[in-house]
């Protein structure tokens, strides 16, 4: 059966409300959940964007069931991969195994903060690959020692390591992200309902290892509300990757979708309180391998609403997919 996630979107809410959200979340009965890891968010109608490690603390101390996700972390710019290393293994402890660290190359929206510039697609995936493969080796334990192309790594160790290892997840888009995913990664994040995505990643060395996609949603009772409020808030996310990981800020993002209608919102994005018009959205990525969806309820003021209509008709429906 596939699993259903709640996502904390860190763009939209503020920090005590997503706690509380992840905690009305475990109790309707979402099987996982997942976090983003921003430092913008992708508009300025958003309005938020909290620094998800403390986050999820909190969420990791205020819940006691519901797995834990980032949704993804870049460790090759704004943090050092030692360091979300020492940050992962922290958590795993604090929530009691119940963490796992998503990776991915990131967007400049993010990581353009520390002034270090923004390398080139390939450049990104040889830095995510070189980062991995350190945070796996501090992962292991003992003393981690790495000159390499992008990182330097002295005499680094984690001294709380967790029981269990923290699963790691990478972000795949192409053949080699796919690639690296494949022979380094404990399970596959994507956010399209790509079935060639999952095959290359399972040729690769992930055959049987997790899937997990992400969708937005936007309930209302009133469907017009619900059309107007995923244009006003998501009509970013139409972009395309390609897109969304170069540009700088929400006013870049701003005028990127400045053409983009309503309608072409409503298309993409599951819009109102009809459950089969979400149960279909979310069938196309069963049908496309992926073990786990986690959704994105668009809104930060909606959450509560969304999560209660969902225990009592979206995720019994989710159920007998």
């Amino acid at each position: 059966m596939v699993k259903i996630g709640y996502t904390m979107m860190t763009e939209q809410t503020g920090p005590r409300e997503l706690v509380a959200d992840v905690v009305a979340a475990e109790r309707a009965g979402f099987d996982f959940s997942v976090t983003s890891d921003h430092y913008f968010p992708w508009l300025s109608e958003q309005g938020h964007a909290p620094y998800a490690w403390t986050v999820l603390g909190a969420a990791a101390q205020a819940t006691s069931t519901i797995p834990l996700m980032t949704y993804v972390t870049c460790p090759t710019v704004r943090y050092h991969p030692a360091v979300v290393a020492q940050k992962a293994a922290t958590l795993q402890i604090l929530s009691e195994g119940r963490f796992r660290l998503g990776l991915g190359s990131g967007e400049n929206l993010n990581e353009h903060v520390t002034g270090a510039g923004w390398p080139r697609a390939r450049v990104r995936l040889d830095m995510l690959e070189e980062a991995v493969r350190i945070i796996g080796a501090l992962f292991d334990g003992g003393v981690v020692n790495h000159a390499g192309t992008h990182f330097q790594v002295e005499n680094a160790r984690l001294w709380d390591l967790p029981e269990t290892r923290v699963p790691i997840g990478i972000a795949v888009s192409g053949p080699k992200s796919c690639a690296i995913a494949g022979e380094l990664a404990d399970l596959v994040v994507a956010t399209e309902p790509k079935a060639d995505l999952l095959d290359a990643f399972a040729r690769q060395g992930g055959a049987g290892k997790p899937s997990v996609g992400q969708l937005p949603v936007c309930y209302d009772p009133d469907r017009s509300a619900a059309v107007a409020r995923a244009h006003e808030q998501f009509r970013w996310s139409l972009g395309g990757w390609k897109v969304n990981s170069e540009l700088p800020g929400p006013d870049g993002f701003d005028q990127a979708t400045a053409y983009v209608r309503p309608e072409d919102a409503a298309d993409a994005i599951p819009c109102g309180s009809d459950v089969d018009e979400f149960t279909e959205a979310v069938r196309a990525y069963r049908d496309a391998g992926f073990t786990e969806i986690a959704l994105i309820q668009v809104g930060g003021a909606h959450q509560q609403s969304f999560i209660s209509w969902a225990e009592k008709k979206l995720l019994p429906a989710l159920r007998s997919l």
